[in-house]
């Protein structure tokens, strides 16, 4: 059975033989197409069409009440076996996902076999694999493309954002307050982040990111992103490394939405520990802050 074939069968029923983890470079041409415009045809009568309109009203913006709204994480890896267990089980812990859906970007050191062993043990954990490495963006793109919740929430894999905040980033978005919500990891505590060369960069790039926008951030380049996956509903995004971040919140600025930012821990790692955001991807950003202000 191919991996597009397994795929369509566990949208159908229950399968009994181990899910496999998606190999990207196996979804190609006319099937692809196909597929993709099939999801989209059913998400879209899913969110806007007679399902919903059928359904009992939700409460009213700013209810004090959440809706039960179904969750995706998103987390893009790679290279990450230092880390990638302890984050995987982190994030399972947490009450407020429905599905934790993982793009491993072709890592080199071991991450993509465990993440593989993770796949088929893991039932609420799906795993797709890219036949290149891609860049952040892509992984991204991949990953949302595959989402099954309402809203999705962006998880790096590194320990540097702790998955207990979840709550904090998720109840304003189900008590219809906000249909963005990023985590700043400055608006408590400015000195958070240890590197002053770091928290110079993110100020830049914020501060460029407000003057394009009009939003008031303090920390547009968070991973903590959490938003309505129905605000992306026909934006195509492009950018494959960490453009992504303001190209991103250009756009659903663009479209109106409502943004919030929320306090939330961090616990900063150097270069030499892994990460991976450098200054060509700082001088990247400023590019994509002013293209993507005005086109798209």
């Amino acid at each position: 059975m191919s991996t597009i074939d397994q795929l369509e069968t566990e949208d159908r029923m229950t399968v009994a033989s181990p899910k496999a983890p998606l190999r990207d470079g196996a979804i190609h041409g006319r099937i692809e197409k196909t597929l993709a415009e099939a999801e989209a045809a059913l998400e879209e009568a899913r969110l806007y069409g007679d399902l919903a309109s059928a359904a009992p009203a939700g409460p009213a913006a700013g209810s004090a009440t959440p809706v039960r709204l179904k969750v995706s994480i998103l987390m893009p890896v790679f290279n990450e076996i230092a880390t990638i267990r302890e984050i995987v089980a982190r994030v399972r812990a947490q009450a407020q996902h429905d599905e934790l859906l993982i793009v491993d970007d072709c890592s080199t050191d071991g991450t993509r076999d465990l993440l593989i062993e993770i796949d088929r043990d893991c039932p609420d954990v799906r795993v797709v694999l890219h036949g290149y490495n891609k860049g952040k963006g892509a992984a991204l793109r991949t990953a949302l493309s595959h989402a099954r919740g309402d809203i999705v929430l962006v998880q790096d894999a590194d320990l540097e954002y702790d998955p207990a905040d979840y709550a904090k980033l998720l109840e304003p978005i189900q008590r219809r307050e906000a249909d963005v919500v990023y985590g700043s990891r400055f608006l408590e505590n400015a000195e958070q982040d240890p590197s002053r060369l770091h928290r110079l960069g993110n100020r830049l790039l914020t501060a460029a990111s407000n003057l394009t926008t009009g939003l008031r951030l303090t920390d547009m380049e968070t991973c903590y992103k959490a938003f309505r996956r129905d605000a992306l509903r026909g934006v195509w995004l492009r950018e494959n490394r960490f453009g992504f971040e303001p190209e991103l919140t250009a756009k659903l600025a663009r479209r109106g939405c409502r943004f919030l930012e929320v306090p939330v821990a961090y616990n900063s790692r150097g270069w030499e520990e892994g990460k991976k955001i450098g200054p060509r991807d700082a001088v990247r950003a400023l590019w994509c802050i002013a293209r993507y202000a005005f086109w798209d």
